[in-house]
């Protein structure tokens, strides 16, 4: 039986990818990064550690202790832990990557990471290879569809964010008539909505989009449950996610609380 090692954040989408690959036969081993992943990982893979994102090293070890050889990385671990000032102690090995770094974007320090791990045999798959199933194509998927002034907010939105996206910031834009009411950066996708949102004082629209030059092991753009509780806690109204190349996690569950909030989600190229 292949084994894969899975290096998990916050969220519902480690899980999905575990049962996903242990239907496929895989043995998952999988390491919590930081505090307040899925309880539900625990049960679905065949082992589980909860080792810091900064102790690189003990990560290497349980994967490479446990016959890893291919890793992938899904659920959120913003970078705000670099400066939350929270007691997070690198070992040495992090610590020497740190240093190394030209700067803190996300594929800098991404792709450091994965540098990292191949060093010592771990290959960074592709994070959709398990999960391609939820990842929507071009529609609309709740039962209100999108107003007129709605769908030129996507568009305008859609295109904001990929500029964001280009330049390595964030995927997310918030925005209201053609205005732009945040853009996603350090914070991530729910803060960024909450912020724009109460910017927009209701009505606003989300947009979130892979990167022009999206680095498939990692990154890769989701949205679920959080996503709406967020727009419904400001008000906001529609959503838009690049068909193809966003996952939807949880979708049963985000179209019907979607449609219970009348927020439309439309899939768009």
């Amino acid at each position: 039986m292949e084994k894969i090692g899975l290096l998990a954040g916050v969220g519902r989408l480690p899980v999905e990818c575990a049962m996903a690959a242990k239907a496929m036969g895989y043995e998952v081993y999988a390491v919590g990064l930081i505090p307040g992943v899925d309880e539900d990982l625990k049960s679905c893979t065949a082992g589980y550690k909860d080792i810091s994102i900064a102790q690189l090293q003990a990560i290497i070890d349980y994967l490479k202790e446990n016959g890893v050889t291919k890793v992938t990385m899904l659920g959120k671990v913003t970078k705000e832990i670099l400066y939350s000032g929270q007691h997070v102690q690198p070992d040495l090995r992090m610590l020497s990557l740190i240093f190394t770094l030209p700067d803190r974007k996300d594929d800098t320090l991404m792709l450091s990471f994965v540098a990292e791990l191949a060093k010592d045999g771990l290959e960074a798959l592709d994070q959709t290879a398990l999960i391609k199933p939820l990842m929507p194509a071009k529609g609309v998927l709740t039962k209100r569809q999108p107003t007129e002034d709605e769908l030129k907010d996507m568009k305008f939105g859609m295109e904001m964010a990929r500029e964001i996206g280009r330049l390595d910031v964030g995927q997310t834009a918030v925005v209201k008539q053609l205005g732009v009411m945040a853009l996603e950066a350090i914070e991530g996708t729910d803060a960024c909505i909450r912020r724009g949102g109460e910017l927009a004082r209701g009505g606003a629209v989300v947009a979130k989009v892979a990167k022009p030059k999206q680095d498939l092991r990692f990154d890769v753009p989701a949205v679920g449950m959080t996503t709406i509780e967020s727009m419904i806690a400001v008000g906001a109204k529609a959503l838009v996610i690049e068909a193809g190349r966003t996952l939807l996690v949880d979708k049963d569950r985000v179209i019907e609380l979607a449609d219970a909030n009348d927020i439309t989600i439309a899939v768009m190229e």
